[in-house]
């Protein structure tokens, strides 16, 4: 199960559900794909396919909605 944490634009933000343990969030678009970690700060995990500014913009992304993605891990992983 992938279940969607939010669509911005291309980018689907969304959680794979037997992963790891610590908050990350996975990012794909038709061009590529990219993982973040948001615990202990918001940084770029592993990535593919995606440009810099692209890597920029996303990162920038997560950060503005970092407390919704949080607040949806607990809640999906009943943490």
């Amino acid at each position: 199960m992938s279940p969607t944490v939010f669509k911005e634009g291309k980018y689907r933000f969304h959680f794979f559900s037997k992963e790891e343990e610590r908050i990350h969030i996975h990012v794909v678009s038709p061009d590529g794909e990219a993982k973040f970690w948001l615990e202990p700060t918001i940084s770029l995990a592993n990535y593919f396919g995606l440009t810099k500014r692209e890597l920029n913009h996303l990162q920038k992304t997560v950060e503005r909605h970092k407390n919704e993605i949080i607040r949806k891990w607990k809640k999906h992983f009943k943490a």
